[in-house]
């Protein structure tokens, strides 16, 4: 999916991504904490200088190209992320033009593995879908989240996971693996989003086992929920993974004791390159991804923005998608 936020300073940035998960059932067990990767010590560079990971040319990716876009000899890429953005993701850098975050990063690299030159262009994200299906961007690097409802329309290549992170102070000892884990805790979660909704539906169901229920705040900004999670007033934060991992290298106070799929108790949601459907070019994406796997550039993309746990491991095209609500 995707949300807004601003990069001078990092609350902001960090508080206009509240919105940014999927659905999920209170049964689904989290990620270990053990096994969720934490990089506190990650330096993440807001400036304009950005020095990104371009790989050479790989012919048999390059091969799959449609003609026409090997004559044009350039990859038109979508960002919706006009105006504040959303870091870590896609946002402007400190120059307050140059466009920076992991999205552009998979991109651009992507273009360089078919020997294209990336042309990043910054749009809404409403404007993103229309020049998808105008034929104006070839592809969307965006957040985008594969669903069955846009698979009626677009292709996908996938290349990181959708997922809701649980954040405690450093040192907090704590560990979310399901319900049990949060029952009688101060949770904080933003009102009206999903994650509120998990949170709720796992309060319900430590209760039927027994346990107390979950203490769920609300906060009017992500500063208010920091510094109520600084201050012991609370225990947890559940929101997006990316605004937390962002958070966690930028303050250097909190931690990710648990994450958790966006897409529900039965699927691991899936983030992906996205382009109109039968346009021919979903296929050297997934070869081009394929090849930042190998070479290792797709895990130094994820780990200078502190996305190593949204790790998908293999790419895959068109994979099952968050369902059409009601069906």
């Amino acid at each position: 999916m995707r949300t807004k936020s601003r990069t001078k300073s990092a609350v902001l940035l960090i508080a206009a991504l509240a919105g940014l998960a999927a659905c999920a059932a209170p049964d689904e067990k989290a990620a270990d904490p053990a096994d969720v990767q934490q990089a506190a010590a990650v330096t993440i560079n807001d400036g304009p200088d950005q020095q990104r990971i371009v790989p050479a040319k790989v012919d048999a990716a390059a091969a799959l190209l449609p003609e026409a876009i090997k004559q044009k000899g350039s990859l038109t890429i979508g960002v919706g992320a006009a105006g504040a953005g959303f870091a870590p993701l896609a946002f402007t850098a400190t120059d307050n033009k140059t466009l920076i975050g992991s999205e552009p990063d998979i991109a651009v690299a992507v273009a360089g593995i078919l020997g294209l030159e990336p042309d990043l262009q910054n749009t809404s994200w409403e404007n993103l879908f229309i020049g998808l299906d105008s034929g104006k961007y070839d592809v969307g690097a965006s957040n985008i989240t594969v669903t069955e409802e846009r698979k009626q329309k677009y292709d996908f290549a996938t290349y990181r996971k959708d997922e809701l992170a649980f954040e405690a102070k450093k040192g907090s000892g704590l560990k979310v693996t399901g319900p049990a884990d949060v029952a009688g805790k101060k949770v904080a979660v933003g009102s009206g989003t999903n994650q509120e909704k998990i949170l709720v539906e796992w309060s319900e169901e430590a209760v039927k086992q027994g346990l107390p229920k979950v203490d769920i705040k609300y906060y009017q900004t992500n500063q208010a929920t920091y510094l109520a999670l600084g201050s012991g007033q609370i225990d947890l934060y559940l929101g997006p993974n990316p605004t937390s991992a962002y958070h966690v290298a930028k303050a250097g106070e909190t931690e990710i004791v648990g994450t958790y799929s966006g897409a529900g108790s039965t699927l691991q949601g899936k983030i992906a390159l996205t382009t109109k459907k039968g346009s021919g070019l979903v296929e050297a994406y997934k070869a081009a991804l394929d090849e930042l796997v190998k070479s290792g550039d797709y895990q130094k993309i994820l780990d200078r923005w502190n996305l190593a746990n949204e790790s998908v491991g293999t790419p895959e095209i068109n994979p099952p998608g968050l369902p059409i609500e009601g069906k």
